[in-house]
């Protein structure tokens, strides 16, 4: 009787498998995705929509007045902090409150705000208008000796800025003074703040999400001259700039991002992550199973570093008004992302450790918190994660991103994927990296790496492109 229900239980389990089998390749290869919705005529300005608007860019530069940087010190000099547990030497329960201290010390005692403000403008700034509201963006042209220059729109995430970029830069517009060679593509690179962070204006109505941010800034490309662009982004960066490569597919000559938040076929992943819990290797390619294996290990390391995200995607209003009121408070809630800072020595905290090459020093990160303090921008920023929970274009999630993509894979990011899953997104995937070392925030903790390559991933496009020519 027992050997006969073992039987039907087999059976049962494979017509199981063969239904989620059978209706994920029907989803995936015989399921045309839903048409994508128009977003061509949205309008996040104050009041009705405006048709005839100011489509001039004009200079800009970052300005800490005296009076910003006065309320500052006096509400740094006012913090309170809270008591640590006595057997708690760890981050486990959030920031240490003697990180805290040592960081608004240095704040206070060390950190040349001026020096800041100078390195901040060391490369041109711009506003410009569009759908109503005021878009911040870098613009850095290569020198006019170098020919055949690509345009590169470069976007961050949260809580980054255009200022994880800096040190990218001049890699990528300048690579035969920082080591390059003579046939490294060369790019003129234009980082614009999204919509509500630093000094974009925020949108002033609900529904703003990642695709309309990748709207606007597909508008801000083709107001400076470009109709044809590549595309580089990290955190809500890749996801923007991916909304982008899906409805503008004729423009995105390249997207290369270094960080993927899902794929498309959803039963086809679970089943292959499912098989590959019993045998890895039929799965995926054995240097690849500690991207996804042991499954519960991750899920757990998942719920306990994203809590924030929750209540950013919930009621962001209600964090923004004690985020916006207190900057320690603000700097303990951005640095605990930066969890590099876990291992940093009193060096570190004292900015006497050389991080121009890899890592990021407390200049740099205090530089990213002034960006949002002095703008008051924090509660609007967090904002997006509610918009795009709320109002997200589901529409595009079935689509799939068919302009030439790459990869790379950071090993200290927190969600890394292996290549067979990119692939079902990315059905033109040129490039997928191993990087040797680095985490969620690449541009600033590895710039050279993510410089090279990107700049590898456009050769290899390029010769991909001179072969078709060819046959």
């Amino acid at each position: 009787m027992s050997s006969c229900l073992c039987k039907v239980c087999r059976i049962c389990i494979l017509l199981l498998v063969a239904v989620c089998v059978g209706y994920w390749v029907k989803c995936s290869y015989f399921t045309a995705p839903p048409p994508l919705n128009d977003l061509s005529k949205a309008w996040w300005g104050k009041g009705t929509p405006k048709f005839e608007q100011d489509v001039s860019v004009e200079p800009f530069k970052i300005k800490f007045s005296k009076d910003v940087v006065n309320d500052l010190y006096q509400r740094l000099n006012r913090t309170r902090y809270t008591d640590t547990l006595e057997d708690v030497d760890s981050w486990e329960y959030g920031i240490p409150s003697d990180s805290v201290k040592r960081v608004v010390k240095y704040w206070l005692e060390k950190y040349d705000i001026k020096a800041a403000q100078t390195n901040l403008n060391k490369y041109n700034h711009f506003l410009t208008k569009i759908e109503g509201i005021t878009i911040h963006f870098v613009h850095v042209k290569p020198k006019k000796t170098y020919k055949n220059v690509r345009p590169l729109l470069m976007s961050h995430g949260w809580p980054g800025s255009f200022y994880e970029f800096y040190k990218a830069i001049p890699l990528l517009t300048d690579p035969l003074a920082h080591g390059g060679k003579a046939d490294d593509p060369v790019f003129e690179v234009i980082c614009p703040s999204i919509p509500g962070f630093g000094f974009s204006e925020a949108p002033h109505k609900k529904g703003f999400t990642a695709a309309h941010a990748g709207q606007v800034f597909d508008k801000l490309m083709k107001r400076l001259g470009h109709e044809k662009y590549f595309l580089q982004g990290g955190d809500w960066g890749s996801v923007i700039t991916t909304t982008m490569a899906i409805y503008h597919p004729e423009k995105v000559e390249g997207l290369h991002i270094n960080f993927m938040t899902g794929v498309i076929g959803g039963i086809g992943w679970n089943l292959r992550v499912a098989v590959g819990s019993v045998f890895p290797d039929l799965a995926f390619n054995k240097i690849d199973h500690w991207k996804i294996y042991p499954v519960i290990d991750k899920l757990k390391f998942l719920l306990e570093e994203t809590g924030y995200m929750h209540e950013q995607a919930t009621k962001p209003d209600t964090l923004g008004v004690g985020l916006n009121d207190s900057p320690a408070g603000l700097a303990a809630w951005i640095l605990e992302k930066f969890r590099g800072i876990v291992e940093w020595t009193p060096e570190h905290y004292n900015g006497e450790v050389d991080t121009s090459q890899s890592g990021y020093s407390i200049d740099e990160l205090l530089t990213n918190v002034m960006i949002y303090w002095t703008t008051e921008t924090m509660g609007t920023a967090i904002r997006f994660y509610k918009e795009n929970t709320i109002f997200s274009e589901q529409p595009m999630r079935s689509h799939p991103v068919t302009v030439p993509s790459a990869y790379a894979v950071f090993p200290k990011e927190f969600m890394v994927l292996p290549e067979a899953l990119v692939r079902q997104r990315h059905h033109n995937l040129v490039q997928y990296t191993d990087m040797p070392q680095g985490g969620h925030f690449a541009a600033m903790e590895e710039p050279r790496l993510l410089a090279e390559d990107l700049r590898s991933f456009i050769k290899a496009i390029e010769a991909q492109s001179k072969k078709k020519e060819e046959l």
